[in-house]
């Protein structure tokens, strides 16, 4: 009998190089979508992820896509290599455990099923969803899993399949996905951070970073299954792959200040 496991990914920038919204913003001639969703998230209109969106629903520049414009942005996202063999191998490549592999994204799930074609079940992928108006223009956001949603869309994945949360594996890479990896450590799960982003390495219990996809199973072998590095190395090479470069790096996040300086600064508070 084998163990079952939830994987859980997010899409943007951890199994792609791309981040949804810039390249439709590009697409569309439309600058500066960094400092957009900045002034979004410092009204708190709202949840950190779901801008895209809401501008998509409400802003006039980006109410002119269409359905098949997602889809052709989709087909354009450049992914990370060997998605199709990390599904593989977490379905049957382990020995004595099954991981049910899902991806949750607060992009369009048109922009998300086009680029995983071929590589994710379309009913595998929760992604923000959109009603339509007869002319192709976007009626109503129906569905937008971003924030807290993520959260609710992985216990609602956990219950439906009934695995434990200490069965659980979270992978995402930025701020969005910070509620979601909070919780998944509340229930003992675990959490693996895609970038060297502060904010989220912090609170992942480990981070990787590669341009492959392969690169989760190294905190998933040592941490769920208590594989050390010479084993990690035979399996992957059994699965006719190799690991070339296999660098750990402990970083400390520092900042300093001169004593003169910290004294100044208390002596003219209060």
């Amino acid at each position: 009998m084998r163990k079952r496991y939830l994987l859980v990914s997010d899409f943007d920038q951890t199994l792609s190089f791309d981040d949804t919204g810039h390249k439709l913003s590009e697409a569309l001639g439309i600058g500066g979508f960094g400092e957009t969703v900045h002034g979004l998230s410092q009204l708190n209109l709202v949840q950190e992820g779901a801008e895209l969106a809401y501008l998509l629903r409400h802003d006039p520049e980006y109410r002119r896509v269409r359905r098949e414009h997602l889809a052709t942005i989709g087909g354009q996202i450049r992914l990370k290599r060997n998605i199709a063999r990390l599904v593989q191998l977490l379905a049957s490549g382990i020995e004595g455990m099954h991981f049910d592999f899902y991806v949750v994204s607060a992009a369009p799930e048109e922009v998300v099923h086009a680029a995983l074609r071929g590589l994710v079940p379309p009913d595998h992928v929760i992604a923000t969803r959109f009603d339509y108006e007869p002319s192709g223009e976007i009626a109503a956001v129906t569905r937008v899993p971003a924030g807290y949603g993520k959260v609710m869309a992985v216990d609602e994945l956990r219950l439906a399949l009934g695995i434990p949360g200490e069965r659980v594996v979270y992978v995402g890479d930025g701020t969005s996905d910070l509620h979601v990896m909070l919780h998944v450590n509340r229930i003992d799960g675990l959490t693996i951070a895609a970038s060297e982003s502060r904010s989220i390495t912090q609170i992942a219990r480990r981070t990787v970073i590669s341009d492959d996809a392969l690169s989760v199973l190294i905190p998933i072998l040592e941490e769920l299954c208590g594989h050390t590095p010479l084993q990690i190395r035979e399996l992957f090479e059994r699965h006719g792959m190799q690991i070339q470069e296999w660098d750990r790096v402990r970083t400390d996040w520092l900042t300093i200040s001169d004593r003169d300086d910290v004294a100044e600064t208390a002596g003219t508070t209060g």
